[in-house]
């Protein structure tokens, strides 16, 4: 999937110990690496601003994707439910 304005995603809060997933959304999507086009493979990683929902709202910039490992700091599509 490409990151668009508006889609609702999981940000890997940095935290001690475990990370935690936190609703958020894309609030801007960045540029993509040069030679690269917005009809490129999807696996091609942009930076997007996210707007964060925590027990506070927190805002936070130009953010990277990560699928695989869920490093603190970063983003990924919520996982899919049955049901």
């Amino acid at each position: 999937m490409k990151p668009s304005v508006g889609r609702i995603v999981h940000y890997v809060s940095y935290a001690t110990g475990k990370p935690v997933c936190r609703a958020a959304i894309i609030t801007e999507v960045g540029a993509y690496p040069p030679g690269a086009s917005e009809g490129a493979e999807s696996n091609i990683a942009v930076p997007v601003d996210l707007t964060v929902f925590l027990p506070d709202v927190s805002f936070t910039d130009r953010c990277m994707q990560s699928e695989l490992g869920h490093e603190g700091g970063t983003w990924h599509w919520p996982e899919r439910t049955d049901g």
